[in-house]
């Protein structure tokens, strides 16, 4: 009997999505709750399971067409082993939907995009390793193979002079919804911000003194993201505006804070939600931190955990980052910039000493954040930072 795939509630207001990739194909056998195929929205990548174990059959929707929730993209037949449910279709491209030859039965499956593109540059598929779901061939993975040096066609455009390429690739939906809402923040906000420099040394010294026992105990890593959650939080409390957002005419305050955390996934920035994170322990939010942060590789995160949030914090420093100016998350009204820890000459107490310095960014909505506002509050992060007992007795 032929089973229909549906396109899944992802979320109360999301009422469209993207199909994404197929990861089976007609005729490929899935077992129950295997995944077939990803669909994208402007907010996460979720994933339609089988329902039953049986054959993929006839696929209705391609990589990049726009679907309703609730609209058939293809059936599948149940039992193990079962004819597919309609005669077998090329595999649905990555982007483009244009169909291709299908490969043969020993040479590694290629996407028509990636045959598309060996053809073009003269690779076979033999010299190109796949990265997709069960070892098929990207497009990305031809570019790879061409940009290698044993490659005989880079060698041969770069003497022939064509190395000069352009490639057009649709946006996803989350990329797209990332780049509206930072438009949206910097033509519906009076983004302004404010700078200060954190000596490290007191946080450092309690990770190296304690982080054995901290793992023993609690099973998880004394990071310093949990130190500056916790002086946020302190900081939110004295200064209320900061985590409050502008509602029509009205000016929102709230007596929680919900922390989102910026980190990058496979599809693009994203920014999960520690909810009420003033609740929370040191080990509470570096667990809670580290499991979003595995998510967010996996595409795993749900559409309630990448909602909301009061205030957010985004660390650049894990990628090198000296100084930034980060853009504020929409309708929030400030966002902090960690950056990386690097060892500076400062003065203390009338000398010069090395201390591990990091320079941090508080951007915020002037409309209803002031200057000196702002300031404070990033002086408060500064000294909870460097005088961590302060946030353990909140004086």
């Amino acid at each position: 009997m032929a089973i229909e795939l549906k396109i899944p509630s992802v979320g109360e207001s999301i009422t469209e999505v993207e199909v994404g990739t197929w990861l089976k194909n007609t005729g490929d056998t899935v077992a129950k709750d295997e995944a077939i195929v990803e669909i994208e929205s402007d907010k996460a990548t979720v994933e339609v399971f089988a329902p039953e174990a049986g054959v993929v059959g006839e696929i209705l929707k391609k990589t990049g067409e726009v679907c309703t929730v609730g609209e058939v993209i293809g059936y599948m037949e149940a039992g193990e082993g079962a004819p597919a449910a309609a005669a077998p279709v090329t595999p649905p491209a990555e982007v483009e939907t244009e169909t291709s030859s299908a490969p043969t039965p020993d040479a590694p499956v290629a996407m028509p995009a990636a045959e598309r593109a060996m053809a073009e540059a003269g690779i076979n598929a033999n010299d190109v390793t796949g990265t997709g779901k069960d070892g098929r061939i990207l497009k990305e993975d031809v570019a790879n193979a061409k940009a290698s040096p044993a490659s005989p066609s880079a060698t041969s455009n770069a003497s022939s002079g064509s190395a000069r390429q352009e490639e057009s690739v649709r946006m996803t939906p989350i990329r797209r919804k990332i780049a509206q809402h930072l438009m949206s923040a910097q033509q519906n906000a009076a983004l302004l911000t404010t700078f200060n420099e954190v000596d490290m040394s007191a946080v450092m010294n309690i990770r190296s003194q304690y982080k054995e026992d901290y793992i023993k105990k609690h099973g998880v890593k004394l990071g310093f993201m949990s130190f500056f959650v916790r002086a946020c939080i302190d900081a939110l409390k004295e200064f209320p505006a900061v985590n409050a957002e502008i509602r029509d005419e009205n000016i929102v305050y709230k007596n929680y804070q919900d922390i989102g955390i910026a980190v990058s996934g496979k599809k693009g920035l994203v920014v999960p939600v520690l909810r009420n994170a003033e609740r929370m322990s040191f080990a509470q939010i570096e667990s809670t931190i580290g499991d979003l942060g595995k998510r967010a590789q996996s595409n795993d995160l749900t559409v309630d955990e990448l909602t909301g949030g009061t205030f957010t914090i985004t660390n650049g420093g894990t990628f090198g980052s000296m100084l930034s100016t980060p853009i504020i998350n929409p309708p929030q009204s400030g966002i902090l910039g960690m950056h990386n820890i690097v060892q500076r000459p400062v003065v203390v107490d009338g000398e010069i000493v090395i201390r591990p310095i990091m320079y941090v960014a508080l951007t915020y909505d002037h409309r209803i954040i002031d200057g000196r506002e702002a300031v404070s509050f990033l002086v408060r992060v500064k000294d909870c930072i460097e005088n961590p007992t302060r946030m353990m007795l909140e004086i």
